[in-house]
């Protein structure tokens, strides 16, 4: 495989509609960030393409026929644990979004926001501070609002792993520090790392260093997991 530009994100897109991946191809090509080395029109020739082309960065689409993409990207992780993952779909089911934390997504995009956003998010993706979106991780927030009220949500998809929940889960501290704690309150309203550093008064290595130190002590793989686990334990922050 021809490699591209240092400091290039190479990109296999997921998708069984042509539209759908010519669209997400015009996208990215149209960013020097990204090369798209490969496409695919189900999960199991995603896996296969995976395997052979190694991408930094997957594009998958939710629902597709045989494998879908939630079960591709399970079984994607298993065989490649580094590679990242971002789900793409039409539908912002809240449920959704917790099946693919689950299954090791690293974020979540909706079709239809701005060719901007998308750009923006997936850089985020690809230097591993990839934000919650705002409007998801609002939408979580009232999801869980709801289920302290009395209200239910699915909570079998999306459950943060069983690693996360050992011994004093549930408890605030946790082995958290005051400051990672602060940290993981921005977290849960999708700030990126850049903004918690300007709001925290911090640089941003400095942050990425307490975020690599929150996901250890908490047994989680990713910031949208964290943000899941702060809400599920009373530590989000409530703007």
């Amino acid at each position: 495989m021809e490699n591209g530009p240092v400091g290039q994100v190479s990109v296999l897109i997921v998708d069984d509609h042509p539209h759908g991946r010519e669209g997400m191809r015009d996208l990215l090509g149209a960013d020097p960030s990204f090369r798209v080395v490969g496409e695919a029109v189900s999960g199991e020739e995603a896996i296969a393409k995976a395997a052979d082309l190694i991408p930094d960065l997957v594009l998958m689409d939710i629902r597709m026929p045989g494998m879908g993409g939630l079960d591709a990207t399970f079984k994607l992780k298993q065989l490649l644990p580094s590679v990242k993952i971002v789900m793409v779909t039409v539908s912002d089911d809240i449920t959704h979004l917790f099946e693919a934390i689950k299954r090791g997504a690293q974020g979540y995009l909706l079709k239809n926001v701005s060719p901007a956003s998308w750009l923006s998010y997936l850089r985020s993706v690809a230097m591993d501070e990839a934000p919650l979106s705002k409007e998801l991780a609002l939408r979580m927030l009232r999801e869980f609002a709801a289920k302290a009220d009395g209200g239910e949500i699915d909570d079998s998809a999306g459950t943060v792993p069983e690693a996360g929940r050992g011994e004093g889960v549930g408890v605030p501290s946790n082995g958290l520090t005051p400051r990672e704690k602060e940290v993981l309150e921005h977290i849960s309203t999708g700030a990126s790392n850049r903004e918690i550093a300007s709001t925290l008064c911090l640089s941003e290595h400095t942050v990425k260093n307490h975020l690599k130190n929150i996901l250890q002590k908490l047994h989680l793989n990713n910031r949208v997991q964290l943000a899941r686990y702060a809400m599920e334990n009373g530590l989000q922050r409530r703007e």
